[in-house]
């Protein structure tokens, strides 16, 4: 059933200046980061009622082995971790106005959405995040008795114990319930029932980029990270040049890539979105918040947000497509636990590029692809904001990478490594003989580990 021109006492929709002014007030309260699980200011303690243990994540999973710890420097880009640094007020905050609903929006009660997801069974779980628990569900027009016949669901709801609150909840109906785009994941619906606070989004079957990278025994294939790539690009892109009015998306990282069963990108959790800077303004003032190894290391510095902190953040889990590796990954040895500090020294040297390819292809991917796709990457994560591309300009870069049939082969790539894993040796050797004194290895002949050329 559409809302039509209901109106819910939550927040200013008409009126922009008042609303980026009671957001602005807003960020102003509470902690000022969280790091994983912790704060740096007493919190509530979280609510672990949500078991995810065998459950998929379809919608963000972002507890991980590799939470920060509290002891660890708050800008520290080295950190081995990619846990969120989301500042949020737990409370309802007291905002005063009216939120104008987009009328293809589904107001649903509390017992609708608890005979969807059949009580909320643990077995329906999806996957937990920092605003909280996500249940499969399923939903249909009559309100009759539903069966798995009907539209499957996905229906996040608010802890009030957890890291994000009522304000991130607000974003979400604000954004995604006026901005559609096939890039975009789709909000069905909402519930606003006394204290409870859930979203009704489309289901995405196969779940999260990050459950494909980091959680199959199987890689994804080469073909599919390209298209997924352009896809996350093409929402990136919308948001900051398409949409009526700019929007930064602040919070992009692979568990928000939703993947339908075509492997068809989804952008999802709007609840750090900000609208873009209007005018003559170059960037929007705010608290940092996002999540640690994705955020831009100027906006870090500042709080200084700009559509180009996206790019950057595309740049990253574009890196993590193409190697296979997390942002930030504590289980790594030392000097590899945070990816743009490994891949920087290959990014830097042409003939070392395709070390950058995840090793588990096992050649299967297209040499003149990814010699573009890391350039892609290099131009994304540039220390100089100014210089990075637009996301246009990173999609067009994409749509020529989709069918490329250059495939390196698997003796190439195996002659590839063994010729790798003898320049190693060598070096070592000569190494231990310059330390001895020695000169045996004084005019070893080094060659690249790859046929940048081909």
């Amino acid at each position: 059933m559409g809302l039509g021109s209901d109106h819910i006492n939550v927040g200013m929709r008409d009126s922009k200046e008042t609303k980026k002014r009671v957001v602005e007030e807003e960020e102003m309260r509470g902690c000022l980061f969280r790091f994983g699980f912790h704060c740096i200011t007493p919190r509530p303690k979280v609510d672990g009622s949500c078991n995810t243990s065998n459950a998929h994540d379809a919608m963000e999973s972002n507890k991980s082995s590799n939470n920060f710890s509290k002891d660890q420097p708050v800008f520290n880009l080295g950190s081995s971790s990619s846990s969120s640094i989301v500042e949020s007020s737990t409370s309802t905050p007291n905002i005063t106005g009216e939120l104008k609903v987009a009328s293809q929006l589904r107001k649903f009660t509390s017992s609708e959405l608890k005979s969807a997801t059949r009580n909320f069974r643990p077995e329906n779980i999806l996957g937990e995040g920092g605003f909280g628990c996500v249940h499969k569900g399923w939903v249909n027009d009559s309100g009759s008795v539903l069966t798995k016949s009907d539209q499957a669901v996905a229906v996040k709801t608010l802890n009030h114990d957890g890291l994000q609150g009522h304000r991130e909840w607000l974003a979400e109906v604000y954004f995604l319930g006026d901005l559609l785009h096939p890039n975009l994941v789709k909000l069905i619906g909402y519930c606003m029932e006394d204290d409870q606070r859930m979203l009704v989004y489309e289901f995405m079957p196969r779940g999260s980029l990050d459950n494909h990278l980091f959680r199959r025994a199987l890689p994804l294939p080469w073909k599919l990270r390209m298209k997924i790539a352009l896809g996350a690009a093409k929402g990136l892109a919308f948001l900051h040049e398409e949409a009526e009015r700019p929007v930064i998306y602040r919070d992009f990282k692979s568990s928000n890539v939703l993947l339908d069963t075509d492997y068809n990108v989804k952008l999802s959790d709007f609840g750090l979105a900000k609208d873009g800077p209007e005018g003559d303004k170059t960037h929007v003032s705010t608290r940092v918040m996002g999540t640690y190894g994705y955020a831009a290391p100027e906006y870090l510095m500042t709080g200084h947000l700009t559509s180009r902190s996206d790019v950057y953040s595309f740049g990253v889990v574009l890196l993590e497509m193409l190697s296979g590796r997390k942002s930030m990954d504590k289980n790594k040895p030392q000097g590899q636990q945070n990816l743009l500090e490994w891949a920087k020294p290959y990014l830097a040297d042409k003939h070392r590029y395709f070390r950058l390819i995840d090793q588990r292809l096992q050649g299967q991917f297209s040499i003149r692809g990814a010699k573009k796709a890391i350039q892609v990457a290099a131009r994304c994560l540039n220390s100089n904001p100014k210089t990075r591309p637009l996301m246009s300009e990173v999609v067009e870069a994409l749509k020529t990478l989709q069918d490329l049939t250059d495939i390196a082969s698997s003796s190439t790539y195996s002659e590839a490594m063994q010729t790798e894993r003898s320049n190693n040796i060598k070096r070592r050797a000569r190494n231990v003989a310059k330390q001895q004194g020695g000169s045996a290895f004084r005019n070893s002949h080094l060659t690249p580990w790859f046929p940048i050329d081909v």
